[in-house]
């Protein structure tokens, strides 16, 4: 008799037995139950699929948590420094290993137009967010002109393929997939997630940008942020639904509903940090004052950035009681939704105890991005240690195969 571990090898011909909604029965047990069969480095390429990308992402992340923080001490730029340019390098060797995988086994298509890995390669875009904002966090005092004008192009050039991103995957979804309402997860909202984020790296690099450049940068961070939060916002009616009348996800699965924490942390902190990119000279439909019109759009960011940021926070809350009440027993690759978007989350608090020079709530960020920290490294050994044992990049447990 065949064993479906081995017949896993090859795609489509493994399937991962259906699991109530309800259950807090460990996700696929009947792979526990199965010897692990060794497998070579070239069968295991095959399932390397693109959620891969949501390591580099968090790396990325974390990055920019360090070079935002209230509290500093000597050595701190450095270390976020020396961050950054592993999360290069970590992106670097993800991209290798992708372009092995498509090119010794070949289906790209067909990966991008799986139903649950497909919805992972918005990740690969996150991960370039991430490094376009640390270049402007990292070396953006670079005087030259040059520079300034680089990252303008790397904007509108991410805006541009974030927006066709957006647009065309979720078309191909409504038409080529069919997702029951009663297992919807939060990464159907990552196909939104990469256009929205070009508000935040609006908000990074149009302060140090000219005036000839920063309002476009700012007018579009805004546009592209409102339309990736309430393409987001539509899908949060469909997860409460979800909830109220499924119940809570599967265990392995819960990781994953802190994805809903990343929009309206990112949406606060890109407002704050547009409305104080915006140059001295704007005005408002061609007011005499615009040092007043320039405070009363702060003010209006500020507003809705904390009214975003509580929104952010009950999504946090739902989502770490789910996980604490039944933690996952085996490592999936969505164990990293633990670290971006409460990285987001967190970027967020210290943007706005900076904008309310509240001592405090520059604490509370400060001790959150400690908690970061210890998880980012949680999940970073957790992820090495299920490559090595094989509970990843093996057939049948990865995110190639079909709910």
């Amino acid at each position: 008799m065949s064993n479906p571990i081995l017949l896993g090898a090859y795609p489509n011909s493994y399937e991962v037995p259906p699991s109530s909604s309800h259950s807090d029965k460990p996700f696929m047990d009947t792979e526990k139950s199965e010897k692990h069969i060794p497998l070579g480095f070239r069968q295991r390429l095959r399932h390397f699929t693109w959620a891969w990308y949501t390591l580099t992402m968090s790396a990325g992340g974390l990055a920019l948590l360090i070079a935002n923080q209230p509290n500093t001490f000597q050595g701190l730029y450095e270390i976020g420094l020396a961050v950054y340019l592993v999360n290069i390098l970590l992106f670097a060797l993800v991209c290798s290993l992708m372009a092995a995988r498509f090119i010794i086994h070949g289906g790209m298509l067909s990966s991008l137009a799986h139903d649950r890995e497909g919805l992972f390669f918005p990740t690969f875009w996150l991960s370039i967010a991430t490094i376009v904002t640390g270049l402007e966090k990292y070396f953006g005092d670079d005087p030259e002109q040059a520079f300034s004008t680089a990252l303008e192009v790397l904007f509108w050039i991410y805006c541009v393929c974030t927006f066709s991103v957006a647009v065309i995957q979720y078309s191909f979804l409504f038409s080529s997939h069919t997702y029951r309402l009663q297992t919807m997860m939060p990464s159907w909202i990552l196909p939104a997630f990469p256009v929205m984020l070009s508000g935040t790296i609006a908000s990074v690099i149009a302060e140090r940008q000219p005036d000839r450049s920063a309002i476009p940068i700012v007018t579009a961070g805004i546009t592209f942020q409102g339309l990736g939060f309430c393409i987001s916002f539509m899908m949060y009616s469909h997860y409460i639904g979800r909830l109220m009348e499924s119940g809570l996800p599967n265990r392995e699965h819960r990781p994953g509903m802190f994805i809903c924490v990343g929009p309206p942390a990112f949406t606060a902190l890109a407002l704050v940090g547009m409305a104080r990119g915006l140059p001295e000279t704007f005005s408002v439909l061609d007011s005499e004052d615009s040092a007043a019109d320039g405070r009363m759009l702060e003010i209006l960011a500020l507003a809705a950035g904390a009214f975003l940021w509580a929104l952010s926070f009950w999504f946090f809350c739902v989502a770490a009681i789910a996980v604490i009440r039944s933690p996952p027993t085996s490592f999936h690759l969505s164990w990293w939704a633990m670290v971006f978007p409460n990285t987001g989350f967190t970027i967020a608090t210290i943007t706005l105890g900076n904008a309310f020079n509240s001592t405090a709530i520059k604490g509370v960020g400060s001790a959150m991005s400690i908690c970061i920290v210890c998880m980012f490294l949680f999940v970073f050994v957790s992820h090495i240690r299920a490559v090595y044992r094989q509970d990843i990049m093996y057939p049948g447990k990865d995110e190639d195969v079909s709910e």
